[in-house]
């Protein structure tokens, strides 16, 4: 059974447009800074994998036309998300990118979460955190597509080619984080498992453990049920999303 979702997940459909606007990061104090840093660094020597790259989180999410969603966002590092953990402080919320996978006999591609990642066992769709781009440039809409077929690509092993992908869905969830969903052409089951499984294998060839373990297609509530483990707050409501449109 999968694990207690939060009450609430925002759901942002029929968006066409993102508008991004760049922020600053709010400063802390030397105490917050200090506690963050002892969190992190303790994380680090629980799991040596972490890597405290440059990411993006969001510092703001509003709808200011009915197909438009504005977008405020941070360019931070992973110890930024460290502050969850020091009472008092506040942390900014993640952004990520993911896709929506669908097979033509109407399921949708759903991925675990292998032993050596941040979130061991937790099944979600496909995707990762956000990068920011270079110093001084700007972050566009295209760009995130980009980051989501990257995505597709490494963790499934399908080149869609972010022309290909559609921004679907935009979710707020857990801790306020902020989800970019991207919807891939539809492909048959054994393809899509075919090069889940070549992708895998080439990770282990290089001597890297896959970020994902497993894969499943889903097309219910009930499909989900059977998924043993934590799930992505956001992967029951689109799921659901997803079939309701087709007519289930």
């Amino acid at each position: 059974m999968p694990e207690t979702l939060p009450p609430t997940v925002d759901l942002f459909f029929d968006v066409e447009r993102l508008q991004l606007t760049e922020g600053k990061e709010p400063r802390l104090s030397p105490a917050d800074e200090a506690a963050r840093d002892r969190v992190w660094e303790k994380a680090v020597q629980a799991n040596p994998d972490l890597f405290d790259g440059p990411v993006v989180a969001c510092a703001g999410l509003e709808r200011t036309d009915p197909s438009v969603l504005s977008l405020s966002w941070v360019r931070v590092t992973y110890r930024h998300y460290a502050l969850r953990r020091v009472p008092g402080a506040t942390a900014l919320p993640s952004l990520f990118v993911n896709v929506l996978q669908p097979t033509d006999d109407g399921r949708v591609v759903v991925a675990r979460m292998s032993s050596s990642t941040a979130a061991p066992g937790r099944w979600q769709l496909p995707g990762g955190s956000v990068e920011p781009p270079r110093a001084g440039e700007a972050l566009v809409e295209a760009d995130l597509a980009g980051q989501a077929a990257r995505e597709l690509s490494e963790e499934l092993g399908l080149d869609a080619g972010a022309k290909m992908l559609k921004l679907w869905a935009v979710t707020r969830g857990e801790n306020g984080s902020v989800g970019l969903t991207y919807r891939a052409p539809v492909l048959p089951e054994p393809a899509v498992r075919a090069a889940f499984a070549a992708a895998a294998a080439a990770d282990r060839a290089q001597g890297r453990e896959p970020e994902l373990d497993d894969i499943a297609l889903v097309s219910s509530q009930r499909d989900l049920e059977f998924l043993s483990g934590p799930h992505a707050d956001y992967l029951e409501p689109l799921v659901r999303r997803f079939t309701d449109r087709l007519g289930r």
